[in-house]
């Protein structure tokens, strides 16, 4: 099966406030991850020093939270994470929220 989506996601139902997490392909030089987030649940803000992060929104709406500004982001959206600045991300909506997250190069 091609598609790497659908069964690594299957059992992830987060509850109020969690964040449940899928590791959707990873090779020497990528990570595709995605993250379901419950109502009200967080990704705290980091950084990847030598990596390029990209946040593909799939179904809702998810307030990324990069550097100092912060945007409501419906699904389908993408958004650009240059490598060293901090991002995250929040649900603050009542339904669950599911973006993939890609890395790239992975970190040595």
């Amino acid at each position: 099966m091609l598609d790497s989506y659908a069964e690594p996601i299957a059992d992830l139902e987060p509850a109020d406030g969690e964040v449940e997490t899928a590791e959707l392909a990873v090779s020497d030089d990528v990570l595709v991850k995605a993250f379901v987030l419950g109502p009200g649940a967080e990704l705290e803000a980091h950084d990847h020093p030598d990596s390029t992060n990209v946040f593909h929104v799939l179904e809702g709406t998810v307030t990324v939270v990069q550097g100092d500004e912060s945007e409501a982001i419906d699904a389908p959206g993408v958004v650009h994470h240059e490598r060293g600045v901090d991002h995250g991300a929040r649900n603050e909506t009542a339904e669950t929220v599911i973006f993939t997250a890609s890395l790239c190069p992975l970190p040595s």
